[in-house]
């Protein structure tokens, strides 16, 4: 069981701030805050994935794919196994989390502030390995383990399709006209952009981004430049009208120059989501600064680069994701160089 209370009410309808990002272009932009779901667990609240989490668990559990008595078991790079891990937990299953050892430290002690077991693996053997080591565990005993499986479940981007899509399209009253997000599993852009698709007939240009090289430090996202790396099932490129790629440096600048753009002037807040708007000022910042992850970093950056590449009007209306708290990578490099 979880240290805390697992609120599963405080999951979706998250809140919608307003952000500066000195773009050539008067676009507006917007930002999706996904650390307001399970906003008062510890290690920086929630994340995008808290969405994936319930949704694949309340799937499984609704088909009896699910049963008391089942270990869930989840390869992770973090987030995932966190959110997996709390509401699991707090569901009454034993669960285990397969993740790489170089996991930002605020992720690992979410999963363990679970009371799930955690098998690392070495980062150097990359991230196809954490899978790999995943499926051997439940290949010795498969009828123990359930496995959500985030890079296959269509309850991923199924979840986006039903909830973050009209959640969007409602606080910007219809006028969104660009969705971006970064690709991890996928489902964030391609459920997403398949419901804004719909709700927009189609008026709603999706974007997106990935990692521009292999090593990089853009947490959560997936290189699949080149054909020779493991493509998740939920990611469907078809839905998207571009993809863009962002470098590491330009990821943590990006969020750098959004910590020091707000650090002494509010963050507006646009849309409250289901929250009264005191609660998400005091929890937009961490020691009252604003500071976001490292692929929030990479949406600012691919939103710039759509601004530099003249692909945006003064009317447009960009909406992208900060998919998690910047004060989860304390313990990873350039933390000190995203501060300073």
């Amino acid at each position: 069981m979880t240290d805390y209370v697992v609120d599963e009410s405080t999951i979706f309808e998250t809140p919608l701030v307003e952000l500066d990002l000195g773009l050539t272009s008067e676009a507006t932009v917007y930002a999706k805050v996904e650390w307001f779901n399970l906003y008062d667990a510890p290690h920086g609240g929630g994340s995008v994935k808290s969405r994936i989490a319930k949704g694949m668990l309340d799937g499984a559990e609704a088909r009896g794919d699910l049963e008391p008595g089942v270990t869930v078991i989840e390869p992770t790079s973090g987030n995932t196994g966190s959110e997996v891990a709390r509401l699991a937990s707090d569901r009454g299953y034993d669960v285990e989390i397969v993740m790489p050892d170089n996991a930002a430290g605020g992720k690992v002690e979410a999963v363990r502030d679970a009371g799930a077991t955690i098998h690392f693996v070495d980062a150097n053997r990359g991230y196809d390995a954490v899978i790999e080591e995943c499926e051997g565990i439940i290949a010795a005993d498969p009828d123990a383990y359930y496995r959500p499986n985030q890079y296959e479940n269509p309850d991923n981007p199924g979840t986006h399709e039903r909830t973050t899509a009209r959640e969007i399209y409602e606080a910007t009253d219809g006028d969104v006209t660009h969705f971006v997000a970064g690709v991890g599993t996928g489902g964030t852009v391609t459920g997403t952009g398949r419901g804004l698709i719909d709700l927009s007939d189609g008026d709603v240009e999706i974007v997106g981004f990935e990692p521009d090289e292999p090593l990089h430090a853009i947490d959560g996202l997936k290189y699949l430049k080149t054909g020779d790396h493991y493509h998740p099932e939920t990611y469907d490129e078809s839905v998207l009208d571009e993809t863009a790629y962002v470098t590491t440096d330009d990821a943590y600048d990006r969020a750098r120059e959004l910590r020091e753009r707000y650090l002494d002037r509010a963050v507006p807040i646009a849309d409250s989501g289901k929250h009264d708007e005191a609660t998400v000022r005091e929890h937009l910042r961490v020691d009252d600064q604003f500071v976001v992850g490292t692929s929030a970093g990479g949406g600012a950056a691919a939103v710039a680069g759509l601004d530099e590449a003249g692909a945006l009007a003064d009317d447009d209306v960009v909406v992208f994701m900060l998919c998690d708290r910047g004060d989860k990578y304390a313990d990873i490099p350039l933390w000190d160089a995203y501060l300073s």
